[in-house]
């Protein structure tokens, strides 16, 4: 939410050369609601869990808090028991406790996940 939207992209983009070929990729960026202030708000929210829900897995930008990342987090790990990998330039301490407890993993950065996912999904 409110980020910008070449760095969202950027790491995505990056995640996606790495792991093409090996895992099938859902992006929620492949939507384009550009009309949120009018009657998109459902439809954002029910396509984001359609993709938590078939995801085995969960690459998560936690680069700020955001209540809809923080939902699908514990969405997907509360409810549905899948991994949640996290990127952050966050100190442990300056993480929120959910998050923490609802991310299976916290990285420093994204290579750091990515090379987790590698070793551990591949």
């Amino acid at each position: 939410m409110d980020a910008d939207p070449a760095a969202a992209k950027d790491w995505r983009t990056r995640a996606k050369e790495r792991l093409a070929g090996r895992f099938i990729l859902l992006d929620p960026l492949r939507r384009n609601f550009r009309d949120n202030e009018i009657d998109s708000a459902n439809e954002i929210v029910e396509f984001d869990l359609q993709d938590v829900r078939e995801a085995d897995l969960l690459l998560v930008n936690y680069c700020k808090p955001s209540l809809g990342t923080a939902m699908e987090v514990f969405y997907a790990s509360h409810d549905l028991g899948k991994f949640v990998i996290a990127f952050s330039p966050l100190s442990y301490a300056d993480c929120s406790p959910w998050m923490v407890r609802f991310c299976t993993k916290i990285l420093p950065d994204l290579d750091a996940a990515l090379d987790y996912i590698e070793r551990h999904f591949n």
